[in-house]
């Protein structure tokens, strides 16, 4: 997973797996989320426009927290 943030924009991205260029299909979520989609329909990024708007003043401050996934 990747996260970026660019402050001059106010835009975050959070990449859950990269996909190649021109594959993905983006889909609306609401008026500032946009859902990118790999071809098998799952969601494989978002992109939060106005970030500090939507997310609050903690936007600057990133938490990540990874634990083991479980394997069926």
């Amino acid at each position: 997973m990747r996260i970026e943030y660019d402050a001059e924009v106010d835009a975050l991205y959070i990449e859950f797996r990269p996909l190649a260029a021109g594959t993905a299909e983006a889909r609306t979520l609401s008026e500032d989320i946009t859902g990118n989609f790999a071809p098998d329909g799952k969601l494989a990024g978002l992109e939060i426009l106005d970030a500090s708007k939507v997310l609050g003043e903690e936007v600057g401050k990133v938490v990540m927290e990874l634990s083991p996934m479980a394997r069926h």
